[in-house]
């Protein structure tokens, strides 16, 4: 089994089709965010069929997206686990038309997805600890393209700390799975 690893830049149309399929990403969400399952329990989470689950698996695996979970349980359900925690990829990359739709595609349902975790973090009845820790932030900022992607970096290198060495936690505290949007867009018109 091939190691895991936190991310999956992709550089060409073609692979990134094969993970924009609305079943096959929210497939790989589930095995990124619940950890290695079989075809079955995916199905029944997405309220789909074994079989559909189980092509899409292997469609996913053929661009190396999952792969068979070395911990087996047992050699009738093949379990499978996402082989890296991200997948990343340039629009500028995506030299064809194409792949500057599959990327713009993409895009928006990042974007609608986080609307959707937003609307359902508001809806919820959240324990007090967790009410003045987070939430959306809105910063308006004048910058060169340069002075954007120096930013970039050192917000994922923020985060990256944060996934693989945050600071001590407080004792008895909640832990939660936390999203992170991050928008870096520029605006030719005002955004208001």
């Amino acid at each position: 089994m091939a190691e895991r690893h936190f991310e999956r830049n992709v550089h060409d149309a073609e692979t990134l089709r094969a993970v924009a399929h609305p079943t096959r990403s929210k497939i790989l969400g589930l095995l990124r965010y619940e950890g290695p399952a079989t075809a079955s329990e995916l199905a029944r989470r997405l309220d789909d069929s074994s079989g559909s689950a189980s092509y899409h698996l292997r469609q996913l695996a053929r661009y190396g997206f999952v792969e068979e979970d070395p911990d087996q349980p047992n050699k009738r359900d093949k379990r499978w686990r996402a082989t890296y925690s991200i997948t990343t990829w340039s629009r500028a990359e995506m030299s064809s038309p194409e792949g500057r739709e599959i990327s713009d595609a993409l895009q928006r349902r990042q974007m609608l997805r986080a609307v959707d975790h937003f609307q359902r973090w508001m809806a919820q009845e959240r324990d007090p600890r967790w009410e003045d820790s987070g939430g959306p932030s809105d910063f308006m900022l004048r910058l060169t393209p340069s002075q954007v992607a120096a930013l970039d970096d050192e917000l994922m290198a923020v985060l990256d700390r944060y996934r693989t060495d945050p600071p001590p936690a407080e004792p008895d505290e909640p832990v939660a799975h936390i999203s992170a949007y991050v928008q870096l867009l520029n605006f030719e018109q005002s955004p208001i």
